[in-house]
């Protein structure tokens, strides 16, 4: 079964992160993950651009309305997701608790399904 594991936080605290404490949050996570990566599991780790350059569509009367931000009303957002393919929900559980260890993060888990597979492999963007 195919979970997305979608991470929530509030930005304005992870991007004011140095960039060390930035990777040994992301090396832990990584020490953790490598079980699953091990195994042929773990899916595609995602982290989402900050909320300032998301942008939004919203009906609006007959028509749609595009607006700049995400218009969320959270103190934390969504900042990005993992994709592991386990057994059950309990399995899950267990990884996501073990990635969130000593953090304040949190973390959603949801079951999904792949609606469109798409074709966008070898196309990575990394921004720092």
């Amino acid at each position: 079964m195919l979970y997305a594991i979608l991470c929530y936080h509030n930005e304005d605290v992870v991007m004011s992160w140095s960039k060390e404490e930035d990777d040994a949050v992301l090396a832990k996570r990584r020490r953790v993950q490598k079980e699953l990566v091990d195994k042929g599991r773990m899916g595609p780790a995602i982290r989402l651009m900050p909320t300032s350059a998301a942008t939004t569509i919203r009906a609006s009367g007959s028509g749609q309305l595009v607006l700049d931000g995400p218009f969320a009303e959270t103190k934390e957002q969504l900042l990005g997701f993992y994709v592991v393919d386990c057994d059950n929900l309990d399995e899950v559980v267990d990884f996501a608790k073990r990635m969130k260890e000593g953090e304040s993060v949190t973390f959603e888990i949801r079951p999904m399904q792949i609606f469109e597979k798409g074709n966008l492999t070898g196309k990575e963007t990394l921004t720092s």
